[in-house]
């Protein structure tokens, strides 16, 4: 209990001194996106592992819950604290009987293992004297004469078999002694190592305190950075922004126009194209005429040679006189308009630039951003000195925070601490090593009477000779006889002794299993210390009346301690707001609205935006209005889709070389050949190379057909879309920009909300964290003094205690089996019984 209440003003000592903190105020730095302080590495580990004696110490402790069944009495210990320990003074008193009986009550299973064992302590020394003056007069089996029974040699192998038995039973109870004492000492040993890892973690949080300060003030120059690099990208980020918003609308609109500016271009060079090609055409037609008409000359001259007269011949002449129509011109090219109107209305149009005009469109368009930056560099210079402003408040308020010096005492205080323990542990090692070496003493004597026994039941067994008679016993046996009287003998020498240190142990080291590990790992004991006006009559939570001298806070050793196990900082876990609100000196709203304010006055003119000029309009109207979808496409693609000629040339000259090679040899067979092959020629070289260009020409009709289908209603809903873009940039352009503005001012305040709102967790629940104050009273409670001792302890006297038990049958059967081993003085007249 005083080493738990030693703890216990250790924590609040380090209370009292982390309220000095107060001067604390908004200064916090902190990374801009994620913000976390440094992690704090402590050595001693938060949980202790006994290894495999805990399942020793889980039987002990199961004996104890038998012995003890009793629940905490939180209620008997209340009522002893407000009596100060003190129960001597009107002890007659009704409630103080009472609380006696309560207390009895509690310790009845104890006080009666207590009574037994003092019973045993007394009555064995008694027991043996009287014992050993009866043997001394030939009494109480001293007699050297062993009587003949019919069932001797079945008690001898009961005595010997349960004294075996009972033997080990001990043996196993001396081992757990040994055990024990080495364990117990082994961990003293540890409690060097134990004590200065925990001083080592202790003066790490008190160091490392100073230390997370000031990484979380030099955060602010990371957040300021981040907001400098962002006003510095004003063009990008609100310009951009604003630019964001209205291009989804605006850029779609300059898009069509800059399409119809080029759909005029590739209007006028198809017109141009076709036009051109138009005019190749009716030459190509014209020249195709006159060949065919040659050819169609030539061939009438031909047949009118005086060979077509005759009979034979003349059919054949006249067939190919009539088919001489087939070789006329299919096309009639010279009727197709001409298109030189719609080309100079074209270029008309293209006297103004509609391209350059839509330049400037997407130019007044895109100068946005840079507009943004240029109107709002003063209100930029304004934030950065607002910022700057804030840094230097923030760095004066961390000079003024004297933490170092306030931790200075607590320092000290440690020092003394550990000074203290350095200079008596020694003591206690010394101490431990006697109480080792008295313990092992314990356990040797108890290993010597077993080892009498076990001597004796060896001797007596392997010497004893079922044909012998008890006077001509053997040496061997006999040595066995005299072995187990020697252990029955020590054991009434020492039993009690070893009772009275069983005895001692066991109710010192139950009440502290008891009352005092089990309550502190379950923090049943902390409720109890937390019942208000317990420790002080006049303050309803001690705590925090130690702390705040405001005995009405509800502050409790519980809540603390729970708190530090969870590595929560000093701050919260003290509730230090009710000393010192750092909501109150950390306004958030107020550092942010300084911030807000600069860009409530932020101004931006966006008001001279034009898509496209009149100019332009009127360009778009003038091609909707320049009769290119009037143009009759059907007429020319009518007479282009026609074939150049009548009748297919080479056919008509696969036909012709036919019939004349059925005509006799002549002039009129080689003539009529020629021509043939002329009109080949004239296949090869007009025909297809026209056939080509009226297909080529009849897909750029086709296709200029198609651009100019609807061109009025292209042009009017591109104008259309022109105006709608127009108008959103007229009426909506504020709201835009206000609401760009907002979010851009908000952006930057949002990283000094965030970095204030992470200096306020980090004072209030991360800064001097007291995970190792909770670890060095779990290390001086539940690790050194219940695990490092009392479980030893208590499984030493458990151990012992058992053995010490058992010494009281063992001797009673080692002085029974000792009759059937040693050499009696005298014998009965033995009769003849069959072997056993």
């Amino acid at each position: 209990m005083a080493l738990l209440l030693g703890f216990l003003l250790l924590l609040l000592e380090l209370c009292r001194n982390t309220l000095s903190l107060g001067s604390r105020s908004s200064t916090e730095g902190t990374e801009v996106l994620e913000l976390e302080l440094p992690a704090t590495n402590y050595e001693t580990k938060d949980s202790y592992k006994a290894g495999p004696i805990g399942g020793l110490f889980q039987i002990v402790h199961i004996f104890l819950r038998v012995v003890q069944p009793n629940d905490f009495p939180e209620d008997i210990l209340r009522k002893i604290l407000q009596k100060k320990f003190d129960l001597s003074t009107d002890y007659e008193k009704p409630e103080n009987v009472v609380l006696t009986l309560k207390i009895i009550y509690y310790e009845i299973g104890v006080i009666i293992c207590a009574v037994l064992g003092l019973l045993f302590v007394i009555l064995m020394p008694l027991v043996g004297f009287c014992f050993g003056l009866c043997r001394c007069c030939n009494k109480c089996g001293g007699e050297m004469h062993q009587r003949q029974k019919k069932n001797g040699p079945f008690l001898r192998k009961c005595f010997a078999v349960s004294l075996l038995v009972i033997s080990i039973f001990i043996s196993i109870g001396i081992i757990y002694g040994f055990v024990a004492n080495h364990h117990l000492r082994a961990q003293i040993e540890k409690t060097r190592k134990l004590a200065d890892s925990n001083f080592r973690d202790l003066r790490t949080l008190l160091n490392g305190a100073p230390a997370e300060i000031s990484y979380i003030l030099s955060q602010y120059t990371t957040t300021k950075e981040k907001a400098f690099s962002d006003l510095d990208n004003v063009k990008s980020l609100l310009g951009g922004g604003i630019h964001e918003q209205l291009r989804p609308k605006v850029i779609p609109a300059l898009d069509d126009i800059k399409a119809m500016a080029e759909a005029i271009k590739e209007t006028k060079e198809a017109l141009l194209n076709v036009n051109n090609t138009l005019k190749e055409l009716k030459k190509s037609s014209a020249q195709l005429n006159t060949s065919l008409s040659d050819v169609k000359r030539d061939l009438e001259q031909s047949l009118n040679d005086p060979m077509c007269s005759a009979p034979p011949v003349a059919t054949t002449c006249n067939n190919i006189r009539t088919s001489l129509s087939q070789l006329d011109d299919n096309t009639n090219m010279d009727q197709l308009p001409s298109l030189d109107k719609p080309i100079d209305k074209i270029n008309d149009i293209l006297q103004t630039n509609l391209s350059s005009l839509v330049q400037q469109g997407y130019k007044s368009f895109n100068d946005i951003p840079e507009m943004v930056k240029n109107q709002t560099t003063d209100i930029i210079s304004d934030v950065k000195s607002t910022l700057n402003s804030i840094g230097s408040d923030i760095e004066s308020i961390g000079e003024q925070i004297p933490i170092q010096d306030q931790l200075s005492n607590f320092m000290g205080y440690i020092n003394d601490t550990e000074t203290y323990i350095r200079r008596n542990l020694p003591t206690l090692e010394e101490y431990d090593s006697y109480r080792w070496l008295g313990g092992l003493v314990v356990c040797c004597l108890l290993t010597l009477v077993v080892i009498f026994y076990y001597l004796g039941l060896l001797c007596g067994t392997c010497g004893y000779d079922r044909n012998a008679t008890p006077t001509r016993r053997g040496c061997v046996s006999n040595t066995g006889g005299i072995f187990l009287m020697v252990g029955a003998g020590v054991s009434f020498l020492i039993c009690w002794i070893l009772m009275t240190i069983v005895v001692l142990t066991f109710v010192v080291g139950a009440n502290v299993e008891k009352l005092l590990c089990e309550p502190y790992q379950n923090r049943k004991l902390l409720q109890v210390l937390d019942t208000p006006y317990l420790l002080n009559e006049n303050w309803k939570h001690y705590l925090s009346g130690m702390v705040f001298n405001k005995p009405d806070i509800n502050l409790t050793f519980e809540q603390v301690y729970s708190d530090c196990k969870e590595n929560k900082g000093i701050y919260g876990t003290l509730k230090l707001e009710n000393s010192y609100n750092i909501s109150e000196h950390l306004n958030i709203q107020e550092h942010a609205g300084n911030i807000s304010n600069d860009f409530q006055n932020m101004k931006v003119n966006i008001d001279n935006i034009v898509l496209l000029d009149e100019a332009g309009r009127k360009n778009l109207m003038d091609f909707s209005f320049s009769g290119i979808d009037a143009i009759n496409y059907n007429i020319y693609l009518a007479e282009l889709s026609k074939a150049p000629t009548k009748a297919n040339l080479l056919s008509f000259a696969d036909d012709l070389e036919v019939k004349a090679n059925h005509l006799p040899h002549g002039s009129l067979k080689q003539s009529l050949k020629n021509n043939a092959q002329t009109i080949r020629t004239i296949h090869r070289s007009e025909v297809i190379p026209l056939e080509q260009s009226m297909s080529s020409v009849y897909q750029s009709i086709k296709e200029l057909q198609q651009k100019s289908s609807g061109l009025g209603m292209k042009v009017t809903n591109t104008l259309s879309s022109l105006d709608s873009a127009q108008d959103f940039l007229t009426t909506r352009i504020s709201s835009v920009i206000v609401e760009e503005s907002q979010k851009y001012g908000n952006t930057i305040v949002g990283y000094f909300e965030r970095y204030l709102q992470w200096v306020k967790i980090s004072i209030t629940e991360k800064i001097a964290a007291c995970k190792p104050v909770a670890t060095a009273l779990d290390s001086a409670v539940d690790v050194f003094l219940c695990s490092y001792i009392i479980d030893p302890m208590n499984l030493f006297w458990f151990g012992i205690g058992k053995a010490t038990v058992f010494l009281l049958p063992a001797l009673i059967f080692a002085v029974k089996l000792a009759k059937y081993y040693r050499r009696m003085d005298s014998e009965d007249v033995y009769e003849e019984f069959p072997p056993s």
